[in-house]
């Protein structure tokens, strides 16, 4: 068998850890620097979100019925892998700094992951209707931009379990050489692609700044980092760059509305 460069065999390696799509045959993934490209598998994400937007509308779905079934597109398609995060994160913030990491590490959910989770459910589905016809577009953009903010928060704070499972995403990470595939996506999300031409120039850097912003707030609260962090983070990530989109709508096209 053909030998592959170590970046592809971790590109495959990211598309089975963020996705529950079917494997690659070829190369043989490997799990070292792979959340470099969870941006990218994102995209990929993101993209079929919004082929089920355009497939509901040409069935003359409204907006309030298809969203819905983009989002829950979204959470099948992760396996649930950063909604799992999210809800753990808020159990363990809620439970104080001395039981956080118990908290979080307890299988069962408690009031508050609950209520953080349906609160971020329904901040995107709000922001997704407001956006309308611009819809598909935000979940391209925000479901891949979303996913640079466990890099920020992967080179920012330490990895606070001793024996995490996810702690080898840390050891792995190669600081400003991980940021190369992100600076190719901001090109590709950009109004030089045909795709965005809807949006200016500056939406998708605000996107990124707001992911990043969102990563650092939860790092300081957390005093570091857990994967359920990273996971949070992502949906955390993904709410606040749909909701700038949605606020900053009559900036962003006739299509917004």
């Amino acid at each position: 068998m053909l030998s592959a460069p170590s970046w592809l065999r971790d590109l495959v390696g990211a598309w089975i850890f963020y996705s529950v799509l079917p494997a690659w045959p070829w190369p043989q993934p490997r799990f070292e620097r792979i959340a470099r490209f969870a941006p990218w598998v994102g995209l990929v994400i993101g993209g079929l979100q919004a082929g089920l937007w355009w497939l509901l509308s040409g069935f003359g779905w409204p907006q309030v019925a298809l969203v819905p079934a983009v989002l829950a597109l979204g959470l099948w398609l992760t396996g649930g892998l950063h909604f799992d995060g999210l809800m753990d994160t808020a159990d363990g913030l809620a439970a104080g700094p001395e039981r956080c990491l118990e908290a979080m590490e307890d299988s069962r959910v408690g009031a508050s992951g609950v209520q953080l989770s349906v609160v971020v459910l329904l901040l995107q589905f709000a922001a997704l209707v407001r956006l309308g016809p611009l819809g598909p577009i935000a979940l391209v953009v925000t479901s891949a931009l979303a996913r640079v903010s466990p890099l920020w928060a992967m080179a920012r704070f330490a990895y606070l379990r001793v024996n995490g499972t996810a702690g080898f995403h840390r050891r792995h990470q190669k600081g400003l050489g991980d940021a190369v595939p992100t600076l190719v996506l901001l090109v590709l999300l950009s109004p030089l692609n045909p795709l965005f031409q809807q949006l200016p120039l500056w939406m998708a850097p605000l996107c990124l700044l707001s992911a990043l912003v969102v990563a650092e707030w939860l790092g300081r609260r957390l005093g570091g980092m857990t994967g359920d962090g990273y996971g949070a983070v992502v949906m955390l990530s993904e709410t606040s760059g749909l909701l700038l989109m949605a606020l900053l709508a009559p900036f962003l096209g006739s299509g917004a509305g």
